[in-house]
């Protein structure tokens, strides 16, 4: 079991969305990168405790890789868009890859370079990672529990 960390915007949308990739066996919404100690969802919406948006992957790695679910995440959400995603803008809706080890940010450029000669301005940071401080339980499964549907989140075939 390994965990990888996505932040692409709201993080209700990435979340519900990489739950469907075969292989992946949970997703926990939450936030990471900033300077203060288990921030509140308020506390992050001042746009003052440094914190993204993020999603923490739990996966087995002998069903699916790295690689698959980085791509995915290129796919799930834009990452030209800069300060933000959809109509949510604001440092914590930002595009961001929190990577465990090299393997992982070298993955992570190669896609970059992959979208970049096609056309793509990719803003997607590469951030070493952080604690991640797993967000309030109303944000969890939120579009299971409500049966919205992601409204800045779409796929697109980029690979």
């Amino acid at each position: 079991m390994k965990k990888a960390y996505f932040a692409g915007g709201c993080f209700w949308g990435v979340e519900h969305l990489m739950k469907k990739i075969p292989g992946v066996l949970d997703v926990f919404s939450g936030y990471m990168g900033g300077h203060i100690d288990n921030p509140s969802y308020e506390q992050v919406c001042t746009k003052l405790t440094g914190h993204i948006e993020t999603v923490e992957v739990v996966y087995d790695e002998t069903k699916v890789d790295f690689t698959t679910l980085a791509k995915a995440f290129f796919e799930i959400h834009d990452p030209s868009q800069e300060g933000g995603q959809g109509p949510d803008m604001g440092p914590q809706y930002i595009s961001a890859i929190f990577y465990n080890n090299e393997s992982e940010k070298e993955c992570a450029e190669d896609l970059i370079k992959i979208l970049e000669s096609s056309g793509l301005n990719v803003v997607t940071e590469l951030i070493p990672v952080k604690t991640f401080w797993k967000a309030e339980e109303y944000h969890q499964n939120y579009y299971t529990k409500t049966g919205k549907t992601p409204y800045c989140h779409t796929y697109k075939k980029r690979f």
